[in-house]
């Protein structure tokens, strides 16, 4: 019912898009909500691009994250205005999820204060003043999407503005260089935890590899009120890991999901 009612806040009918700005369109990756109109757009253009992988904040003149993802490469951005019946939490929402539906990884998530301050995100992230509102009413997600297109970054930035506008903003940075390895917050990974119930690792279909095993532990136990089950054909390995990095053994049950890598599911 859930997936329905999301896919239900779409329609492709030209008709909509009438007030979309001169020569804009969607980026195929992110379908549109119903009557949402583009009211910002930035056609292609090669930029060195800065994406934070933590809350942002100005120190002395100058912008501090506690990580960053920086590449050169093409940008292309579309800003929607949401119509009034939907919230930029919806909007945020059905976008994450149509990208997760295409395996995308996501790299880092945040919402409201935990983001920082949305002027900043407006002003020095995106250079889009329509994106300055409350700081209480914004969220963040920077994903990678799977291979082949694995150098392919996708930003989302929602937020409703004191006159009780909403906006999303959809931006697709596509590397020139590869990416390499890049690793999500472990904050992130609780946030995906909580929001799907699951997190899936396909690639680590091997004994616990100490990077993942650090981010994994930690995201834990960040809310170590979580109980959750662990599958896998590595299962136990990881599960005896997890225990070794401080997540408590009752917190952790051996799990029945099939599937090439390592499978972590909450029990609620």
């Amino acid at each position: 019912m859930r997936s329905f009612s999301l896919l239900a806040l779409y329609c492709f009918s030209p008709l909509l898009f009438a007030a979309d700005v001169p020569g804009s369109h969607d980026l195929p990756i992110v379908p549109r909500m119903a009557d949402a109109q583009i009211v910002d757009y930035r056609p292609v253009a090669e930029l060195e691009r800065i994406y934070p992988l933590g809350s942002i904040r100005k120190i002395s003149g100058q912008l501090r994250f506690d990580g960053q993802v920086a590449a050169r490469g093409q940008t292309t951005s579309v800003t929607y205005e949401l119509p009034p019946e939907h919230s930029s939490t919806e909007a945020f929402t059905a976008a994450r999820e149509a990208l997760q539906k295409q395996e995308a990884q996501l790299l880092f998530w945040c919402q409201a204060r935990d983001c920082g301050e949305s002027s900043l995100w407006a002003n020095d992230v995106f250079g889009n003043a329509k994106l300055y509102g409350a700081d209480d009413q914004q969220a963040f997600l920077l994903l990678r999407l799977a291979a082949p297109q694995d150098n392919t970054l996708v930003a989302l930035y929602s937020i409703t503005r004191g006159n009780r506008k909403a906006y999303l903003h959809v931006e697709q940075f596509d590397a020139a260089a590869p990416l390499g390895d890049l690793l999500p917050t472990s904050a992130t990974l609780l946030r995906e935890l909580k929001s799907t119930g699951e997190l899936d690792f396909p690639k680590l279909t091997g004994d616990p590899d100490e990077s993942w095993l650090r981010l994994i532990s930690r995201g834990l136990n960040l809310d170590t009120t979580l109980r959750v089950s662990v599958s896998g054909p590595k299962a136990e390995a990881w599960r005896q890991a997890l225990i070794g990095q401080g997540v408590r053994t009752a917190r952790m049950e051996a799990g029945s999901i099939d599937g090439a890598g390592l499978h972590i599911e909450l029990l609620r």
